[in-house]
């Protein structure tokens, strides 16, 4: 996986949320606040610490740190990225790196087209692709030399990986660079693992595309994902389009199990999701609701549309710390409007030189760290490894790592944590199968003595994650909210007879039609009361 199938979350928000913590504000005047720190000490308040394990892309990161301003209470936060391969975690400093740009390099929707563009396409724009070579040589030096990480990224900590796993870092900033022996033909990978996934339905794909859309990923959240975007993206892999780009040049960074092999390179193709796209990270809900808009399943706003929008508002507040009003005249109401989809262009690989160089310092973010943990770390925390109990405050655990959940695994939560768990509801399997995955989440955290941050029994909601927490204290479970997909809404318009979205009214009313136990009875009870049937006697 390359992306992940939920939504960001602003973690040190979910943990306040699940404890039911005050954010209260510490004192104004800098000596007392200073001296507030002190006697509170190295408490959950003041030091949390974030474990991510299979992330796959840095969106909680981005989420919990935009949002970081608007707590009064900021705590120190350490957070823990575990990915299975050198190449994520390349990407993942990659992406962290656009998000934290230097401003002068970019303007804010440049940034987020960038950042969307190697995020979310196989093949991207000749600007993307210099910026990723560019960039792949500044993060080779940070890596290689500890002086320039702390000159340009002093945030960033990679103590915690082995020389083994810093050459891979290495390998894969040099096979992003513009070389003609570095050859990623991703157009290729992609069609050979479409036609090895649909067989004989190849040559119908379009209706298993929209098979996929509609009657499963739209039935579990993915509303917002409008079918072009949708087909368009299991077609060529080029998930965000904008009518004045042109794509032309391969995303390497999809690359995976890089191996050098003299001069040039061996590596598996593209192993990752060719069934529900990078629209999930920051593309399914936001806060302005007229963006969810739809008439009759067509919706005025695409995922790629919310997923810019989302990412200004993050960036934005990354830079400024300033809450941020959006312009409704910068997002194109692209939902309903089929656009041209011309073919992807050829490309020849260039020489680099004389591209610009991205080597300015990051944006500050004073209090954070995030520290590059080992893949073979994940073996000792499923083991209970003495090194890492009472570590962490938050946990967040991928769909696909469930295989490394056990009950010693838990050991490494503190005494008050938080266990999130992504689910399958995002996936395309069928629905039997993420049932069980859920019940059996659900019980193995049972066991573990954990309990649940909301009452999962007391509505039948579709979860994107499932929330629990650990802790000695008796707690009344909080109702439960059905956290992942919106319910539809309605309002009734005189003029029409179909309804339009709306929030004055939430669901569907269905009238009780008595049972048959009662339409019985009641039909006895009038008869009763009419009284035995008279025969008529004037006959013709």
């Amino acid at each position: 996986m390359l992306w992940g199938i939920s939504s960001a979350l602003d973690l040190y928000e979910e943990y306040l949320k699940a404890f039911k913590i005050k954010d209260d504000p510490l004192p104004k005047d800098e000596h007392a606040r200073e001296e507030a720190e002190e006697a509170a000490g190295d408490n959950t308040l003041n030091t949390l610490n974030i474990l991510i394990c299979g992330g796959a892309d840095p969106r909680h990161v981005i989420k919990t740190l935009a949002k970081r301003y608007t707590h009064r209470i900021r705590p120190k936060l350490n957070i823990y990225l575990l990915d299975g391969c050198a190449e994520i975690e390349a990407r993942n400093m990659l992406l962290l790196g656009v998000a934290l740009e230097d401003p002068e390099s970019f303007n804010l929707v440049s940034k987020v087209h960038l950042f969307m563009d190697l995020y979310g396409n196989a093949v991207i724009r000749p600007s993307s692709h210099h910026y990723m070579a560019a960039k792949g040589r500044t993060l080779l030096k940070m890596v290689t030399n500890e002086e320039e990480l702390q000159r340009l990224a002093p945030m960033l900590n990679i103590e915690g990986l082995k020389y083994k796993e810093r050459d891979g870092l290495e390998m894969a900033f040099t096979f992003w660079q513009p070389q003609p022996w570095n050859v990623f033909e991703v157009t290729a990978y992609w069609e050979q693992r479409s036609r090895a996934l649909l067989g004989t339905r190849y040559d119908h794909r379009n209706g298993a595309f929209d098979w996929d859309l509609s009657m499963t990923l739209k039935d579990r959240g993915g509303q917002q994902i409008c079918s072009q975007e949708y087909r368009y993206w299991r077609e060529t892999g080029v998930a965000f389009v904008f009518p004045e780009y042109e794509h032309c040049k391969p995303n390497k960074t999809l690359a995976a199990g890089l191996v050098r092999n003299g001069r040039n390179f061996i590596h598996r193709g593209y192993v990752g999701d060719i069934q529900t796209g990078p629209f999930c990270g920051f593309g399914l809900r936001t806060v302005e609701e007229r963006m969810h808009h739809s008439v009759h399943g067509d919706n005025d706003y695409r995922a790629t549309d919310i997923t810019e929008r989302n990412l200004m508002e993050f960036f934005h507040e990354l830079l400024t710390q300033t809450a941020y009003e959006h312009d409704s005249t910068r997002s194109r109401r692209y939902g309903s409007v089929q656009l041209l989809m011309t073919p992807l262009l050829n490309h020849q690989e260039e020489d680099a030189a004389g591209q610009a160089a991205y080597d300015k310092p990051w944006i500050h973010v004073p209090g954070v760290t995030v520290h590059f943990v080992s893949p073979l770390k994940m073996e000792q925390l499923k083991q209970g490894a003495a090194h890492w109990n009472n570590m962490f405050d938050v946990v967040f655990m991928a769909y696909n790592y469930y295989s490394f959940l056990s009950k010693d695994f838990f050991q490494a939560m503190r005494a008050q944590s938080l266990f999130i768990l992504e689910t399958k509801l995002m996936t395309v399997e069928r629905k039997e199968r993420v049932q069980e995955y859920e019940s059996k989440a659900k019980e193995l955290m049972k066991e573990a003595g954990l309990k649940a941050a909301i009452n999962y029994q007391a509505i039948n909601a579709k979860n994107m994650w499932l929330k629990y927490k650990k802790t000695d204290k008796e707690e009344q479970e909080d109702e439960a909210v059905p956290e992942a997909v919106p319910e539809i809404t309605f309002k009734y318009d005189t003029d029409t007879d179909y309804g339009e979205p709306s929030e004055e009214y939430t669901g569907l009313v269905i009238e009780e039609i008595p049972s048959s136990n009662q339409t019985v009875a009641a039909i006895k009870k009038e008869v009763e009361a009419e009284g035995p049937l008279q025969p008529k006697t004037n006959l013709p």
